[in-house]
């Protein structure tokens, strides 16, 4: 089946034609581990773990680098403050080392909570040092770049075509008269040149991180890491290129501008731009208190489950809005959802295929949907739809159709459906059901004194009742 997907850097749906046939290179800028992962990360990585999912149901081998940020990105993109890993540092009374591995740890953990697949390659820019330096120095040697006595600068000037990158950069908003730069005591040549390696001068001359270079000790900012290690594990040109939207503006231009000049070939083929996730309708912020970590979630008796699949309901171009009556609103779906597949399994064991075909076209409707750029909603759409339909009646299909196209999905969606699946070998009266789902809804909703009638009464009908990660599983005694 083929894929679309909305290139960014040409604004519009383009049909996906791998380099090479059967094979994909995909590249997801990863964390910058100075801090605890939470929820709008959580949006990003389970986007990028879609795309993954979808690439491999269609049969491409995927190649996933993901890249760890533990040196070299300031508090500002455009290379300006303190860089991130010294202030998580200070933050958590930790050494720069241990705060990387610390929350390079906890990003992972978190990303498994959230069933995102690792990646094939995870590289981190630390143990990348002499591959950037080569970087750099090839855009040297070629006019790129230049030293200063602060640091090296990769010159825009000689890129002409960076400014229509994505778009366009208005980079007349970014120029500022050459006095005002000499006054900030910046040796740019133009205020949108960026650090390729940062010298151990000024206020970075107390830097923990640091190496020996051509240009004295330092350290390499932000950008260069990305290219470096996806050339190196992917090639100079490759397929898919990922991140947030917040990306679009400083740190992909970025990319693309020293790769392409280093290399003089295209870089990324197509590049996929995540949108930005609210909460309570505001950007998220510790000091508004509406900063949340997975555990966080987790902690308040959410599955990590209902995160994913509240991340599915938005496309992943559309901005998503978190809030705690959403997230249970989702846990509803989810264990309806669960419940559903339960109810279905459970009467397609005595089920004649007869219509198989509509399991058929309803598997092809939601594959389309999911290669049409990634669209979730609607493939969600279309797989409730069939299970509320085919839960009227589920004799009339195969079980083991019925099983395969739940399986093919939840494949992609990552939800737990498979839970139904083990659930579904002891076949569970109607009624029993329609409990059980009624103990996930309240259980959702937090009502815990009806979930614990709920609970009394199943055991009262003869069954075991337990609290899983996919929902109450009920055991006839």
């Amino acid at each position: 089946m083929d894929i679309l997907l909305y290139n960014s850097a040409h604004r519009e749906k383009e049909l996906f034609i791998p380099l090479q046939e059967g094979h994909v290179g995909m590249y997801t800028c990863g964390m910058t581990v100075y801090d605890y992962a939470h929820i709008g990360h959580g949006r990003k990585y389970v986007g990028d773990d879609i795309v993954r999912r979808v690439l491999e149901h269609a049969g491409y081998v995927v190649k996933h680098v993901q890249n760890v940020t533990d040196v070299g990105h300031l508090v500002s993109d455009e290379d300006e403050g303190e860089d991130k890993m010294e202030k998580g540092a200070l933050k958590h009374g930790k050494n720069v080392w241990d705060v990387a591995e610390y929350f390079t740890d906890h990003f992972y953990s978190s990303m498994d909570a959230l069933g995102v697949l690792r990646p094939t390659i995870v590289c981190k820019a630390t143990d990348h040092i002499p591959e950037q330096i080569a970087l750099i120095e090839t855009l040297v040697e070629k006019g790129f770049a230049y030293d200063t006595a602060e640091a090296v600068y990769f010159d825009i000037a000689k890129f002409p075509a960076y400014g229509s990158l994505f778009g366009g950069q208005n980079l007349d908003d970014k120029k500022i008269a050459v006095r005002e730069e000499v006054q900030t005591g910046s040796f740019k040549k133009n205020p949108a040149d960026f650090a390729l390696w940062f010298k151990r001068v000024g206020h970075f001359a107390q830097h923990t991180m640091h190496w020996p270079s051509p240009w004295g000790d330092g350290f390499p900012g932000w950008h260069i890491e990305c290219s470096a290690m996806s050339m190196k594990y992917l090639g100079e040109t490759f397929d898919i290129h990922t991140g947030g939207i917040d990306h679009i503006s400083v740190h992909h231009p970025n990319e693309i501008a020293q790769s392409e000049a280093a290399t003089g070939v295209p870089f990324a083929r197509y590049w996929i731009h995540h949108n930005f996730l609210t909460v309570d309708g505001k950007k998220m912020s510790k000091s508004l208190g509406n900063y949340y970590t997975i555990e966080q979630v987790m902690e308040r008796g959410y599955d990590p489950m209902t995160l994913r699949f509240l991340y599915m309901g938005a496309h992943y171009r559309q901005q998503l809005n978190f809030t705690w009556e959403a997230l249970t609103a989702a846990q509803e779906g989810l264990a309806h959802m669960r419940l559903l597949v339960v109810k279905v399994l459970a009467g397609v064991a005595e089920g004649d295929g007869a219509n198989d075909e509509k399991i058929e076209e309803s598997q092809k409707e939601f594959f389309a949907a999911l290669c049409d750029d990634f669209n979730t909603p609607r493939a969600v759409g279309i797989l409730f739809s069939f299970l509320k339909e085919a839960a009227k009646d589920p004799a009339q299909y195969s079980s083991e159709a019925m099983r395969g196209y739940i399986t093919a999905c939840d494949a992609i969606l990552g939800v737990g459906l498979e839970g139904g699946i083990a659930k579904s070998v002891e076949v569970i009266p109607e009624d029993i059901q329609a409990l059980v789902i009624e103990r996930d809804v309240m259980r959702a909703r937090k009502e815990w004194l009806e979930a614990d009638r709920l609970r009394a009464h199943l055991e009262s009908r003869g069954y075991t009742v337990e609290d899983t990660v996919h929902g109450t599983l009920a055991k006839k005694l």
